[in-house]
Order: C-alpha cells, then structure tokens, then sequence
C-alpha cells in the first residue's frame, strides 16, 4: 500500500485540475470549430469587444443626465474666447 503525504496528494490534486483544463480546453476549440462562420464572429465579438464596461458614450451620457456635473452650470466664466489667451 502506498502512503501519500499531505504534499503528494496536493500535487495530484493539482495534476488532475489541470488535466480537466486541458480536457475542457480541447472541448471548447471542438465546439468553436463546429460553429458558423457568422457564429464564430458573433463570439469574437462578445469575447473580444464586449467587456461589461459602459462605452464612452454610456459614460457621457451618465455624466450629461446623472446630475453630478450640474453645479457647473452657475458658476462665472472665467475665461472667453475674445481672452486672446491659449487655454
């Protein structure tokens, strides 16, 4: 009978949750392989281009109608166009 020590069986827990990477790996590329061309490029661009962060217009429009820059709205003009001066 043979003993593993606490270090041995980490080791192979280590070896077999890789092997089910690698196995769940090769069954991810089988599976994209099989898809559409429209189908694959619909997963590209959800992979590669939607990231679940608010756009830049999201973020503008956030700004515009959230409120939180409406203070802005009464303060001086400090500065003019007819300054002469490079901002």
């Amino acid at each position: 009978m043979i003993v593993f020590g606490p270090r041995q069986v980490a080791q192979l827990n280590t070896v077999k949750a890789m092997s089910a990477n690698t196995n769940l790996v090769h069954s991810l590329i089988s599976v994209i392989r099989s898809l559409s061309l429209e189908e694959r490029q619909l997963l590209e661009e959800k992979l590669f281009f939607d990231n679940g962060e608010p756009s830049t217009a999201e973020l503008l429009r956030l700004a515009e109608r959230g409120g939180g820059y409406d203070f802005l709205h009464s303060e001086p003009d400090l500065y003019t166009l007819d300054d002469g001066k490079p901002v």
